[in-house]
Order: C-alpha cells, then structure tokens, then sequence
C-alpha cells in the first residue's frame, strides 16, 4: 500500500478541466461530498446529455471570473452542516492536490459567507490523504 500524503485542514488545489489553477478549500472529513461555491449556474443539454454551466471568482488574481461548465453526473439531497437540505448538481472532475491528481465528484452550491470557496470532503480524500488537524498549506501557494 502506497504512503498517504499529509495534508493540512486548509490548502490549495486545483480543478484543471474546470479552468481553476488555484483555489483554497477547507479540508472536511465530517463532509461526505465536495463543494465548490459558484455565483451563478445554468443547465443545458450538450449531445443529448444534461450540463451544468457556472461562474466562479475564485479570488486567486483580482477581479476574475471563471465561466466553465461539465456533464452533470448526478442531481441529489445534500444536507449542510446547519441540517438545511437542498437539491445540488454534482460534476465528476479531475483535482490536482500536493501532486496528485484523482477524478472527485463535486457539488456546485452557493458558499458565499463562507471564508472557504471549496470544501473538500472524504469521498475525495480516500485512500489517498491522512489529515493533520494542527496543519495548515502544507502544499505551499497557489501558482502566479
């Protein structure tokens, strides 16, 4: 079995197919699935399957916005940590994190107020990372 790289409860990754080379995520083990804050977000139907399109500013250069869309895998009930339930768009997607890079499933959801745009929840994690809790960016800065 191959050494699970350490990973902060904080750090920076990337969603590549997205067009998001940088964007910092809160590193959840008490969240099954993965979120990724979106200001706004459309459906349409590409070759006879349903897509979801979206906006993002992930913060990283000042003032960009990043429209990007992908085949919609499935459309569930996901409770947030308030116990709010609501019917989210989830996207399989390539993530690059510490080096590797694993296809994850990604919730589209609105996270405004929140300090983190993405949350990055064990599903994503599994058999591939160990947390350290007292760890923060261990992967260092996004690039420029």
């Amino acid at each position: 079995m191959a050494a699970r790289v350490v990973l902060g409860w904080r750090e920076w990754l990337a969603l590549p197919a997205l067009g998001i080379v940088a964007i910092r995520a809160k590193v959840d083990t008490g969240a099954r699935s993965s979120s990724l804050h979106v200001d706004s977000q459309w459906r349409f139907v590409e070759g006879g399957v349903p897509w979801a399109g979206f906006r993002i500013a992930t913060g990283v250069r000042a003032n960009q916005v990043i429209e990007a869309q992908g085949p919609i895998s499935d459309e569930r009930e996901v409770t947030d940590s308030g116990g709010n339930r609501s019917r989210r768009v989830f996207l399989r997607t390539p993530l690059v994190l510490a080096g590797l890079e694993r296809e994850v499933e990604i919730n589209l959801t609105d996270r405004r107020g929140m300090l983190f745009p993405m949350l990055l929840g064990r599903t994503a994690l599994a058999r591939a990372f160990t947390i350290d809790p007292a760890r923060s960016f261990l992967h260092g800065k996004p690039p420029e």
